[in-house]
């Protein structure tokens, strides 16, 4: 089967059609300020004309603001073709396993769910306690000793939940009595690739998840 990238990179006619508009713009507000100019000159005071300073300063105002449009127009164009690469590059994730920031559990085809976290430090007691969606506790994992970095757990349950929507987990770690933060990490697969509203990218899992890519600790 051939997975399909979700998102449309950015043409080239859309680019350019927005380019010519900026330059339309541009020109038009060119030609309201020489009207202008040229209104003022023409109705201004003989006995107190306006100074070359004056005209010099209102000019470089003029030139000034329409350098910042054809800035933002250059930015625009830029950022949208760099989306559309970023997302094809994005594409060679497709089918590929990665580690990203979450905590929810999705059954395997053997019947287990896999899942990690990552501990700051090592510590002496780990134990991870697997939630329904509405905070029922489904059962308790208790993993001893992990070291610092990323660590992996099964939960060779998950077949017999039944319920509706992934189960949750979290992870509660101590170290000589002292709490250790654990970071928890969903492992999934890569289903396709596409961007948000914003325009950053996101990855869609084979769970259904939908994740910012930044979100991506690892990729295997």
């Amino acid at each position: 089967m051939v997975s399909s990238v979700t998102s449309t990179p950015a043409t080239t006619s859309g680019t350019a059609t927005s380019a010519s508009s900026a330059s339309t713009s541009a020109q038009t507000q060119s030609q309201n300020f020489l009207k202008l100019l040229v209104a003022q000159l023409n109705n201004q005071d003989p006995m107190n004309p306006m100074d070359n300073a004056q005209m010099t300063s209102q000019i470089a105002q003029i030139n000034t603001v329409s350098g910042i449009q054809q800035l933002n127009t250059t930015m625009s164009s830029m950022a949208s073709q760099f989306t559309a690469m970023q997302v094809m590059q994005g594409s060679s994730l497709i089918g590929r396993s990665v580690e990203v920031s979450g905590n929810t559990l999705s059954a395997t085809s053997t019947g287990t769910a896999q899942a990690a976290f990552s501990l700051p430090t090592g510590a002496a007691n780990v134990s991870v306690q697997i939630k329904s969606p509405g905070g029922q506790l489904l059962d308790t994992l208790q993993l001893g000793a992990q070291n610092a970095g990323v660590n992996t757990f099964t939960w060779p349950n998950a077949s017999s939940y039944t319920g509706t929507g992934a189960p949750t987990f979290t992870v509660t770690a101590t170290n000589n009595g002292t709490a250790v933060t654990a970071t928890p990490l969903v492992l999934d697969t890569v289903k396709s690739v596409g961007t948000d509203a914003s325009g950053a990218m996101t990855l869609t899992l084979q769970s259904g998840n939908s994740v910012p890519y930044s979100s991506v600790q690892q990729v295997f």
